[in-house]
């Protein structure tokens, strides 16, 4: 059932989603976190002009930042519709084909082999039926020594109120999708290393989310012992972004 929601889940979010979606991330009230996670990313890929498969595109923003880069970039969505839209973004944008270009397909089923220099799940792993097929059709699709980059929510996402309400309208898959379950999946398909960095979003609550300045305040003692943590070992557990190299 998931796969064919998320065929019809631009349809079913109407035209205000539609527009959301073509003009993303800045109709996002998160704009400013999703802007510091895709800088993240192409500090972390290898430069311009590198080829990157963008997994789960949908309408295109995350692909069309990229190509503005200077990337040569495929994006991949399993709905027509979505391929569509990010079509009609590329125009917008100014760019043709040979700067990116889209396909519709399943990324838990794409064909390509040995083609990009580093692929991206960017908030669309967790929506998988199966993450091992789709981990492995990413490292399939990669040249040796090419970079698999995942942003993705970790556990807890799936109970949260707006994705049980996500699922419940629309039928699509809200599922956890920590660190440590793709860092497993990843070695099992063949990578060889990974790293597990902080999300923006939980630097952005350690560091620049305004607080109580009291000393010795409850919140002052929690930013402390996050830090302290994020510094001595990765969150297996938490949103993050995680580095999977062939």
């Amino acid at each position: 059932m998931s796969k064919e929601a998320e065929k019809a889940y631009l349809a079913a979010i109407g035209q205000d989603g539609r527009q959301h979606s073509l003009f993303k991330p800045f109709s996002d009230n998160d704009c400013g976190k999703y802007l510091a996670s895709i800088g993240f990313i192409m500090s972390l890929l290898p430069p311009p002009p590198a080829r990157i498969l963008d997994f789960g595109c949908g309408g295109g923003w995350t692909s069309i930042f990229l190509a503005l880069r200077g990337y040569q970039v495929t994006g991949q969505d399993i709905a027509p519709d979505m391929i569509d839209l990010a079509l009609e973004n590329r125009t917008r944008n100014g760019l043709t084909s040979d700067r990116v270009d889209f396909i519709c397909g399943d990324f838990e089923s794409l064909e390509g082999v040995g083609q990009f220099d580093g692929a991206i799940f960017f908030d669309c792993l967790h929506h998988a039926d199966d993450e091992t097929l789709a981990i492995r059709t990413a490292y399939a699709a990669l040249k040796p020594g090419g970079l698999l980059i995942t942003h993705e929510p970790g556990e807890g996402h799936a109970t949260n109120p707006l994705s049980i309400a996500a699922m419940e309208q629309f039928g699509v898959n809200e599922r956890d999708m920590p660190p440590r379950l793709i860092v497993k999946r990843g070695m099992e398909a063949g990578f060889v290393g990974y790293r597990v960095l902080p999300a923006p979003e939980r630097l952005f609550n350690s560091f620049y989310e305004k607080r109580n300045h009291r000393a010795l305040s409850a919140s002052r003692y929690r930013l402390i012992r996050n830090v302290i943590r994020m510094l001595v070992k990765p969150n297996m557990a938490g949103s993050a972004i995680v580095v999977l190299e062939k």
